[in-house]
């Protein structure tokens, strides 16, 4: 049935895609009030984020521990498709492993409370970790492979370690001004190189 030109089932998936769009926005607005202020800032903040009112959040999120689940969940899956884009965009997979790795530390650094709020029990945050290894071990497995194809790194430099010692680095990196954890990591990363 045409109605206006249009299909039904055409008139029917753009409102899909622009509520996937605004969520994606609210996901966007969200990370970036946590980053600034911490997983028990106001909703009223992030509301003004995105631009919207905070009856458009609760309508997508209905709970607090929601919100934070799907902006975890949306920062890990974000960080998971920049690997492919990285390696495919060179300039060489080492330089593509140090993008990505960059992108994973400031995943780590910023989530300023998420572990904290992880604390209370409920079962959506219990899958995270598994969600969090299943979606980037892959993904970093494959950037470091691509490295060592390349002879840039030594071949065998097991992906789990590798995140678990940035992991480490990163950890307390909001609380000493005088730590840099990034800095630490890029030396990391740069040794690498030192294990062919």
């Amino acid at each position: 049935m045409h109605e206006g030109g249009r299909t039904a089932g055409s008139s029917a998936r753009s409102p899909r895609k622009d509520a996937r769009r605004n969520q994606q926005a609210l996901l966007d607005a969200a990370a970036a009030v946590f980053v600034a202020s911490g997983v028990q800032a106001p909703v009223r903040d992030i509301a003004a984020e995105a631009g919207v009112g905070v009856a458009t959040i609760y309508r997508h999120f209905p709970t607090r521990a929601d919100l934070v689940i799907a902006v975890y969940r949306h920062q890990v899956d974000a960080c998971a498709e920049a690997g492919p884009a990285l390696l495919a965009a060179g300039p060489t997979p080492h330089a593509a492993l140090a993008r990505w790795v960059d992108l994973f530390v400031d995943f780590l650094v910023t989530k300023h409370g998420l572990a904290a709020a992880m604390q209370n029990g409920s079962a959506g945050f219990e899958t995270l970790h598994t969600y969090f290894l299943d979606r980037l071990l892959p993904v970093c497995t494959e950037l470091l492979d691509a490295a060592a194809a390349e002879g840039e790194i030594g071949p065998g430099i097991d992906a789990y370690q590798l995140m678990r010692g940035i992991g480490n680095l990163c950890i307390g990196a909001d609380d000493d001004p005088r730590y840099d954890a990034r800095r630490l990591v890029a030396l990391l990363v740069a040794g690498l190189r030192d294990q062919r």
